[in-house]
């Protein structure tokens, strides 16, 4: 669906008012508390608007194991290599002013709102609520009230730089930017956080928007593939960014008010942090095919496919704990080939953080010339922070050959 298209859609779909209750979303009354409550409100005005159950164990897609879906909630998950999408019901929301949005939910920081919305469980990101970096809103007829809003007419630009690492590119700009008062940070008035990413409004869709269906309240959106523990398909949405060169980089909404999110650097439960630290390649090989091709090096000459970056963990859905160690909000931890390495032809897939640690020991792999100065992180092999955080919302990690 072209961006433009929805812009029609959304001005010629009336903003439907539901009703706060239950409305089909299966949830038992004696589940409790306030949490709980705006749970069952959302579900119950997805529910009633879109015609389609609300999501629980019983009405959710059965996703074979293999498949490894982590966001319960998914209605549809392609792993075609290099054309990944996911489908996810969206939620109607209220824009500054009153228009009617669309957006969708991947995360909880609530053990319990998460496990019954079929979210992934992400406690760290409580360490956002009450700092600049979230946004609190407003429940009204099961519908949020956002402060923000997102601008999704600029039109995605980026011209690669010069050969041989194509980067920085020689132009760029975000196709999508939160305002001031934007952020995927959502706090509920319970206190629960919530990862939420407007899809649509009046002014456009979403970068990664594949197709959007208004009246059964579903949207189709792009996946990107990545390494965690030397396995491939590490498949995640990428949904907003909070500097404008990474956005571009993995065409995310640019959102600066997320860069207000704590803290870089700090990537292990209770230090007070609601980032998880991860490594993209700077300048990786780019020859497609070739099964080494990584990095932001291979994206810019390849029309902006996967760098196939490097992850730490994947979500742990059912340690309810607060030690589990699970956020969306990714801290860059830009890795760079060193000169040596290159020169030797050393480079190739960097697949774990394991792996990348023993490459940085070796002196092939250092922390990037983009990477302010400032100490470096032992959690991603003790390369220093970019200071730019990827919202990317983990979706799944399927049991597929490599390619």
């Amino acid at each position: 669906m072209n961006r433009r298209d929805v812009v029609t859609l959304l001005l010629s779909t009336s903003a439907v008012s539901a009703c706060s209750g239950m409305g089909g979303s299966g949830m038992s009354a004696s589940s409790g508390g306030a949490a709980m409550a705006e749970a069952r409100d959302l579900m119950g005005a997805m529910a009633q608007q879109s015609g389609r159950a609300a999501y629980t164990p019983a009405t959710g897609v059965r996703f074979t194991a293999r498949d490894n879906v982590f966001v319960k909630s998914a209605l549809a998950v392609d792993f075609t290599y290099r054309n990944a999408t996911v489908t996810l019901p969206t939620y109607e929301g209220v824009a500054p002013g009153g228009a009617p949005v669309r957006y969708i939910i991947t995360e909880a920081s609530d053990a319990a709102v998460a496990r019954a919305m079929g979210l992934n469980y992400a406690p760290k990101m409580r360490m956002a609520a009450g700092t600049p970096g979230a946004m609190a809103v407003t429940l009204r007829d099961g519908r949020l009230v956002f402060p923000g809003n997102v601008d999704f007419a600029p039109e995605y630009q980026v011209m690669p730089g010069p050969p041989p690492t194509y980067f920085p590119p020689a132009s760029f700009r975000p196709g999508a930017v939160g305002d001031a008062e934007w952020s995927s940070m959502a706090v509920l008035p319970s206190g629960v956080v919530l990862n939420v990413q407007m899809v649509g409004n009046a002014s456009g869709a979403h970068d990664r928007v594949k197709a959007m269906d208004m009246a059964a309240r579903t949207v189709t959106l792009s996946l990107l593939d990545g390494f965690h523990d030397g396995r491939q398909y590490y498949y995640h949405l990428v949904t907003d960014v909070s500097a404008d060169l990474p956005a571009v980089l993995e065409k995310g909404v640019f959102t600066p008010r997320l860069a207000m999110a704590p803290t870089y650097g700090r990537s292990v439960a209770g230090d007070g942090s609601s980032l998880l630290g991860f490594s993209p390649v700077l300048n990786g090989k780019t020859v497609i095919g070739s099964g080494e091709d990584q990095g932001f090096s291979t994206s810019l000459k390849n029309g902006g496919i996967d760098p196939i970056n490097v992850f730490p963990i994947p979500p742990r859905n059912d340690d309810a704990s607060q030690r589990n160690n699970y956020s969306p909000l990714w801290d860059a931890h830009v890795s760079e080939w060193t000169p040596a390495a290159v020169a030797a032809g050393r480079q190739r897939r960097i697949t774990s953080i394991r792996d990348l640690e023993g490459l940085v020991r070796a002196g092939d792999v250092t922390s990037a010339s983009i990477n302010p100065p400032g100490p470096g992180n032992a959690f991603v092999a003790g390369l220093r922070p970019t200071q730019a955080i990827i919202n990317c919302p983990v979706i799944a990690q399927p049991d597929l050959p490599p390619q």
